[in-house]
């Protein structure tokens, strides 16, 4: 018997030049827009080129707040709203990667409801003005999720401030992502392998969500080989891209699970980027596993032959030396233990013992 409950707002438009192509479809969301994205690659790509055009092209006028970093915080959405609150934003153009996104997902909830970014982790269930995206990696698939993740200093973590912020409209053109260094390919093509394994490994999985991950498993498998040899075409490129949005999809409906949040300390403290602090605790992660069936499903799909081969691939890719002490993985298994929504979406009972064995596996070579 089938029994689930999908829903996915947004509206996916795919294919070269999609922006200015579709800038007919801004003019229902408003007359002004800000445009929130990083300090740099959107001006290098072309995205923040189109974007404008497009705006342009509908005289819809606009303002740009391209102060985002990596692992955006509270205080840098809290500075984009305060910077624009003066003028009428109608909606939020959202141009980079999974920070800038996520970024703008939070900055278009302070611009409805008027309150501090603080504010946005205590008050449940706000809405904000329309968002749209235009993703520039391939690999967070921020795109086509309601989650915003952002850095929280004064408990020096990261944490998704549990608001559900759909973009209306995701423009995915992977021309934008052709000239990410290869490191930064790399880590989020890796991102989005773990989010498609961890909504497949997942207690909240459903048929819909399955069929999306096996799709996405297939065209990561069938890009291995050219990330591993740094030669990657754009065919490749669009195939990553669909892979992440896929996921996106995904993990909109089933969440993320233990590397997701075993992660966020190796990011915060040891600054391990997000794609490579999940991809380094995957051999230990998919080891722990009693029910290996969707595991060897997964990997088949992929093309790879099974756990210790998966592991190979991530190190040679990922080429992170990280070495963790047993106090620092004391540390982080206490904290994990209290991550109460990744351990239940983990479809196992999962020990103190497993989440320690999980980080140890990181020192292993």
């Amino acid at each position: 018997m089938f029994n689930f409950n999908y829903h996915m707002p947004t509206k996916i438009i795919m294919g070269p030049d999609c922006v200015k192509k579709n800038s007919r479809l801004l003019r229902q969301f408003g007359d002004f827009c800000l445009i929130v994205t990083g300090h740099g690659s959107s001006k290098i790509n072309g995205s923040l080129e189109d974007a404008i055009s497009a705006l342009e092209h509908e005289d819809i006028r606009y303002r740009i707040f391209d102060e985002v970093e990596e692992n955006p915080s509270l205080e840098t959405v809290e500075k984009a709203f305060l910077e624009n609150s003066v003028h009428p934003v109608d909606f939020i153009f959202a141009i980079g990667g999974g920070s800038a996104m996520d970024a703008a997902k939070a900055v278009s909830l302070l611009f409805r409801n008027r309150i501090s970014a603080r504010e946005l982790l205590s008050i449940k269930n706000l809405k904000g003005i329309p968002v749209l995206s235009i993703p520039t990696t391939a690999g967070t698939g921020s795109e086509a999720t309601p989650y915003s993740v952002l850095t929280d200093h004064q408990e020096s973590t990261k944490k998704n401030i549990g608001q559900v912020i759909f973009p209306d409209i995701a423009f995915l053109d992977a021309r934008y992502t052709i000239n990410l260094p290869h490191h930064i390919t790399v880590s989020t093509a890796i991102d989005a392998f773990t989010h498609l394994a961890e909504g497949y490994l997942n207690r909240n999985s459903s048929i819909m969500s399955d069929v999306l991950a096996e799709k996405g498993f297939s065209l990561f498998g069938e890009c291995i080989g050219a990330l591993r040899n740094v030669c990657l075409t754009i065919q490749d490129r669009e195939k990553l891209m669909l892979a992440s949005t896929l996921a996106g999809m995904e993990i909109s409906q089933t969440g993320t699970s233990l590397p997701h949040g075993m992660g966020y300390p190796l990011t915060y403290f040891k600054g391990v980027p997000h794609g490579t602090a999940n991809g380094i605790l995957y051999e230990g992660y998919l080891s722990v596993f009693k029910d290996r069936r969707k595991i060897d499903r997964m990997l088949s799909l992929a093309g790879i032959s099974g756990i210790p081969e998966i592991g190979n691939i991530f190190r040679e890719l990922l080429k992170c030396e990280l070495v963790l002490s047993e106090e620092e993985i004391a540390e982080y298994t206490e904290n994990m233990l209290c991550n109460d929504q990744k351990l239940k979406n983990h479809p196992e009972h999962v020990t103190r013992d497993d989440i320690a064995s999980i980080y140890r596996s990181i020192n292993r070579r």
